[in-house]
This record gives structure tokens, sequence and C-alpha cells, in this order.
């Protein structure tokens, strides 16, 4: 019988080694950091159940039950995101059955929802990081969790999960650290940023960035580029549900005749639908993190950030892993052949996989709305 995680919340680990700092991929040496994460059941004696689980784009650390509030984020811990993106899938009974593991998700370095930052205190200014924060890399992300599991004393995860660009993450975890996870689930993901992706990602940048209020990115002391955000959101927006699926969700909109920024007067709910997403987003993320967090998307390697010549000889090193792909059917943002690409690497490579096409008409956002679908395939695989 399933059940709710009910009230949770978020901890905070400190990183501080100034002899062994975090070494990013290009951006210098970080020997200070916050990670903000969430825990759900609890590490058995030999800290062997542990699952790493690997947030969206724009998720968070939480991820399951109800948190009202995080220290430090301040305005944008919206109604949206207190309850947990993945509470379908955690607790009690569940796909991630929080009676025999230990789920543990962390905020991103370079986050916004108490993680450091570009919204962050720089400690050497006292001021917000602004354009000066790091520049990150996917595997910059993964490299600082793995100094949480060290605090954390978890030497070896049962597993690590992850969905859309978190899927980069969880097959980052698995080819650059191969001796510590045991079991590999990538949602909707690949293996490599496609022309599509790069071009949906340009034009998120170029919004932002061409908003007036960026500044350059300093604009913690005055108004944010928020039309700028908003219209990043837009653009994104599209790709996660199918066409179909936003036909319904317009359906019930009211359509304003108030032009939203010119002269031109919206027509049809979908207009409307796509303008509330925007401004309800701009409520809830900061502009910097989303640009750190789409320049890590476009340089994306998953070979050369993992220490390897090629797919091959990187995909060698999880002969001792099983892995469980996911591909959705009616995905826009990651198209079924990328997992094809994923699962051909891995087949030529003699890792154990099983491949699950999910079919659902709700498009790349699948993996967040319907749970009874990855259930069975997720107990399974983490069932041995």
């Amino acid at each position: 019988m399933t059940r709710s995680i009910g009230k949770v919340r978020t901890q905070f680990f400190e990183f501080h080694n100034p002899k062994k700092p975090l070494r990013l991929r290009v951006g210098g040496l970080m020997p200070r950091f916050t990670l903000a994460y969430e825990m759900y059941g609890r590490l058995n004696a030999d800290k062997s159940n542990a699952i790493l689980l690997f947030h969206a784009m724009t998720g968070s650390q939480h991820a399951a039950g109800f948190n009202p509030r995080v220290p430090g984020v301040g305005h944008r811990w919206t109604e949206e995101v207190q309850a947990g993106w993945w509470d379908g899938f955690i607790g009690p009974g569940k796909a991630l059955d929080t009676r025999r593991f230990c789920v543990i998700c962390a905020n991103y370095l370079g986050g916004c929802y108490g993680s450091t930052g570009p919204a962050s205190v720089n400690p050497s200014t006292g001021k917000p990081w602004g354009p000066a924060f790091p520049v990150l890399r996917m595997s910059d992300i993964v490299d600082s969790q793995m100094k949480l599991l060290d605090a954390l004393g978890i030497e070896r995860l049962h597993a690590v999960v992850g969905a859309s660009i978190g899927g980069y993450l969880a097959l980052l975890a698995a080819t650059r650290y191969p001796d510590r996870v045991k079991i590999v689930i990538p949602i909707g993901t690949g293996v490599e940023t496609t022309i599509y992706q790069r071009i949906l990602n340009f034009e998120q940048i170029t919004a932002i960035e061409g908003d007036p209020n960026f500044r350059g990115g300093d604009y913690y002391d005055g108004p944010h580029p928020n039309l700028g955000l908003a219209l990043a959101r837009r653009i994104a927006h599209k790709t996660f549900v199918s066409l179909e699926t936003l036909r319904e969700r317009a359906r019930g909109e009211v359509v304003s005749q108030k032009p939203p920024h010119g002269w031109y007067e919206m027509n049809h709910p979908v207009e409307s639908y796509m303008l509330h997403q925007g401004d309800k987003f701009v409520r809830r993320f900061d502009a910097n993190t989303y640009l750190r967090i789409l320049d890590a998307w476009q340089w994306f390697d998953l070979v050369a950030e993992a220490g390897a010549t090629d797919f091959h000889a990187l995909f060698e090193r999880c002969r001792k892993q099983e892995f469980l792909v996911f591909s959705i059917d009616s995905d826009g943002m990651y198209s079924p052949a990328e997992q094809a690409k994923l699962v051909g690497f891995l087949k030529k490579a003699h890792v154990p996989v099983m491949w699950i096409t999910v079919h659902s008409d709700k498009g790349h956002d699948s993996f967040l709305l319907e749970p009874r679908l990855y259930a069975p395939h997720l107990l399974q695989a983490l069932g041995h």
C-alpha cells in the first residue's frame, strides 16, 4: 500500500576544503560551496541502499512530500514548488520504495533553491555572485554531489536515476565513477546535445541576454530580466508536452484581450496559457542560474567529461552495472532515436541493458505525470 511521505525539510551540505577544492572543468577551483538536498527513507547499516536522483533543468532538491519553506530561498519558493516534483514515484510502496531505499536528491551546484549559485552571496564581496559565478559543466555538478555522498559515508550507490538533462548526470555518474554505481536508470535523455536542442537553447539564451534589465547578469539590485526569462520559458515549454496536450490544457484558459506588451491582442487560449507559464516561472527561478545550466547543456560532452576516448571505451567501464533505459514515444525533446543511440553503445560494450518505451500522449513531461507507466519497471530493476 502506498502513502505520502508528508512534510519534509531541506538539509544543507557545506563543503569547505581549501587544500582539496572542487576542481571545475573550466571554471577553476571552488574551495567552498553549499548543496541543498533532501533524503527520503533511511540509510541501512552499511549504507548500500542509497539512490541518487538527479532533477531536471528547473527542478529542485524537493522531490517528494510537502516542503513549505526552504531557508535562504525567499520568494522563489512559491506554492508551485512546495509539492515534491516526483511525489508519485517516491514513498512507502512506490516505485522508489522508501521502506527499502534511501533516496537522495540535491539541487544542482549553480542552482537557485539553496545550493551555491549566481544568486547566492559571494563571501569575498558580500554581494550576489551574479555573472562572476564560475562557468559550470555537467561533470562539475556530478563531482559536487559525490562530495555530498562522501560526507554521508556512501561509498557505492544502489542506483542513479535521472530524467531529461538529469539523465546526462546519471550517465556521467555511472561512467565517471563506475565503481560507485550499481544500477543506472536514464529516462527520456540521450548521449549528446542535438542540433534541435542547441537551437532551442540558443533562442532561450538570447531571449534572456536581450532583456534590457539583464545588464550582463548584474541585475540583483534592480529590476530582474523577467520579460526575457518568461520568453525563454515559453520557448522551452512547448517541447515539454505534446501539442495535443497543450491544446487540452489551454482549452480552459481565459483569453485576455489586453495586449501583454504592445499592441497585439491575444485571440486564442493557447496564447494566454503560454503567457501564464512564463509569468509564473519568473517568480520561482533565477535568470543567471537558467543561463549557467543552459551553457552546461550546450557544452555537454559525455565522452570528454568522463575522461574517455570514445563511446565504446566509455561504456566498457559499465560492464558491472545494469541499465534500464526509458523512452517516451511522444517525446519531442529527446526522441526515442536518442535512447536508441545510447542502447546501441551499451550493447556494443556488452553492458546489461533493458530498454522500455513508454506509450504516452503527454510528451516529455510524461516522466513527471504518469508514475503508473514507469513504476513496474522501476520496481523490477531496483529490486535485485
